[in-house]
């Protein structure tokens, strides 16, 4: 973690040209930068970004104040695929969490239910669901787009949707099977498009526009419901 001035953030440096600044999931700052660049111009670029940096903080307070805290009691809402499935909790059951007739049925013998033991379970379930949702779309899109794609994984991310790598490995937040698919859709035509281009520059949203011309919508969608996808 390193500081300029008031502003605590994270450093990366990689292989990349240009130098980008984002605000996580968390609120956190993050910015990454060539591996050429020394300290000090990575202050000088932070000191002119200083206004837009303060706007998307406030941004990011301000849709993260209503976020919700679901409790494992009968009658809660959990989002799957855009859908709002009520909890019910039963005594007996095969699996730890089933969604049949319309409910999310968690396996408990107390009501309410231990939220460690809930809350894997909802995570296995999510991952596992969102292993088999994600990678047929990745390779649907993938196909459109001419990327290649070795690994897909649903993982616990923390503070970020998706991340890919050089070698064409893709990973998405096991949180991504909660949005509507065509929001799901974003997220994976979003990353797909950073194994062309690793900014967000003016060519990489160009990829994305390609195939989600109202990628903007979707985008805003996520920006402002993405923090109630969660546990």
């Amino acid at each position: 973690m390193r500081q300029y001035k008031d502003i605590l953030y994270t450093l990366s440096r990689s292989r990349r040209k240009t130098a980008s600044i984002y605000i996580e999931r968390d609120g956190s700052v993050s910015v990454l930068v060539p591996e050429k660049l020394t300290d000090a111009q990575v202050d000088r670029i932070i000191e002119v970004k200083r206004p837009q940096i303060y706007k998307a903080i406030a941004e990011w307070d301000e849709l993260n104040s209503k976020r919700y805290t679901r409790e494992f009691v009968n009658g809660e809402g959990f989002p799957y695929l855009g859908r709002s499935y009520r909890l019910k909790l039963v005594e007996r059951q095969k699996y730890p969490l089933a969604l049949r007739g319309g409910f999310f049925c968690l396996k408990s013998k107390a009501t309410p239910a231990s939220r460690v033991r809930a809350t894997a379970s909802f995570k296995a379930f999510y991952r596992k669901r969102g292993l088999i949702w994600i990678r047929r779309r990745v390779e649907h899109f993938s196909k459109r787009m001419g990327v290649s794609v070795k690994i897909v994984r649903v993982m616990e991310l923390r503070h970020r949707w998706a991340s890919c790598s050089q070698n064409g490995a893709v990973n998405f937040n096991w949180r991504t099977i909660m949005a509507p698919p065509t929001i799901i859709d974003y997220i994976i035509v979003h990353e797909l498009a950073h194994l062309l281009h690793l900014n967000h520059s003016a060519a990489f949203w160009n990829e994305v526009d390609k195939v989600l011309p109202d990628f903007r919508e979707r985008r805003d969608w996520l920006r402002v419901n993405g923090a109630g996808l969660s546990l």
